[in-house]
């Protein structure tokens, strides 16, 4: 970090990354902004700096040794920053780089769970704190239980036929206590209290309804004529059902918005897909079945332009896991009660092809290499035409 990227910094002001502190800042205080920046996306703490932007500067020479204590007493787990100091106008500015945390959450040593919201932290809320756990692999949101559910909210027809065809045995001919052990096992219903309730992931394969209880799910589709979301809407669709169901109508939604255009070989006239139905497929289940489904309130997005068609996800990239990963194969499983369902069901395999086949296929029909990344709390793959 140089003193004219350090003074850029301060002129551009505090933001979702940047903190400006001064010296006479308080261990706990610190702590908690490392804290919100680990549970965040990373970011910088510049002290020496007061709110405004002026440079006051840091006359201690042990406050690399008193971050480094705060990071390891004060932060769990340990954090460990990247600490630099850097002389601008003739003052020393302490600058804590936190970087990203792969071992969410984290909190402070009064047990205290603090994210980054633009330029404050605050605690978490209890849906936030829920996707921490889960980012950090130690809570599989798919099968939390839903309150409010039994198992009247399941279609039991549905899973008998998924028992018949996958565990050779009917259902429907075991006792009513070992039908719920058996879901219970299955991960289908969750006992909490001596109560049955379904599953997050119960409800989104077997449920009767399962957008009664999961409002998030679903996917909203939109077909613009242009290359813009501003541009003229074609057409509209909101679909909701069990996935495997949702999987299906959207294919067939997709299909009637394509153009089919015909090329003529030889003496046959061909049609011609702009998107090969392959890769459509793989794109709509794995939407389906890596969304973050903690985040209420949000369905997935395919956006359809003349040029292109996005599948907008809810849900950031699960820790250790990057774009680069999946490019090659690299699989991870945020819901392995989906992926392990869907995979029963052959929508999917667990061999991290998805991506991958998704790249090579459109790469064969001479497209442009499609795009991932996360944009907000959205990972987006975005398909362009062939």
């Amino acid at each position: 970090m140089t003193t004219d990227e350090i003074k850029k910094i301060i002129q551009n002001g505090e933001n979702s990354y940047i903190e400006f502190k001064e010296e006479e800042i308080k261990a706990k205080e610190l702590a908690e902004e490392i804290v919100a920046f680990s549970n965040s996306e990373g970011g910088m703490i510049l002290i020496g700096v007061d709110d405004e932007g002026n440079i006051k500067g840091v006359k201690d020479d042990k406050i690399e040794e008193t971050v480094m204590n705060i990071c390891r007493n004060n932060c769990i787990p340990h954090i460990i920053p990247l600490y630099e100091n850097i002389e601008v106008e003739g003052k020393r500015i302490a600058v804590i780089t936190v970087p990203k945390g792969l071992n969410k959450p984290y909190y402070t040593a009064d047990h205290k769970y603090y994210i980054r919201v633009g330029t404050t932290k605050r605690i978490a809320s209890k849906e936030e704190l829920l996707r921490l756990f889960e980012a950090g692999g130690s809570l599989h949101f798919d099968i939390s239980p839903v309150e409010g559910t039994s198992i009247k909210d399941l279609n039991i027809d549905i899973i008998r036929d998924y028992f018949m065809k996958y565990n050779t045995f009917d259902l429907l001919e075991e006792p009513e206590e070992s039908v719920e052990r058996i879901l219970v096992n299955a991960d289908i219903l969750k006992e909490v209290d001596g109560r049955k309730l379904c599953t997050v992931g119960g409800l989104l394969v077997f449920g009767k309804n399962p957008e009664k209880h999961l409002p998030q799910n679903g996917v909203s589709f939109a077909h613009f004529k242009g290359n813009e979301i501003t541009d003229e809407l074609i057409d509209k669709k909101i679909i909701t059902g069990r996935i495997q169901d949702i999987a299906e109508q959207l294919m067939v939604v997709i299909k009637n918005n394509m153009l089919i255009p015909s090329v003529i070989n030889g003496l046959k006239r061909e049609d011609k897909e702009e998107y090969p139905m392959i890769v459509m497929r793989e794109a709509i289940v794995n939407s389906l079945v890596h969304r973050n489904y903690s985040i209420s309130g949000s369905k997935i997005r395919v956006l359809m332009y003349d040029d292109r068609i996005e599948f907008r996800s809810p849900g950031r990239l699960p820790n250790t896991v990057t774009i680069e990963k999946m490019k090659i194969g690299v699989s991870y499983a945020r819901n392995p009660f989906l992926v392990k369902y869907m995979e029963n069901m052959r929508y999917i395999d667990q061999l991290g092809r998805g991506i991958p086949m998704i790249l090579k296929k459109m790469k064969e029909a001479g497209a442009k290499e499609p795009l991932l990344m996360e944009q907000g709390e959205e990972f987006v793959l975005t398909i362009y035409k062939a």
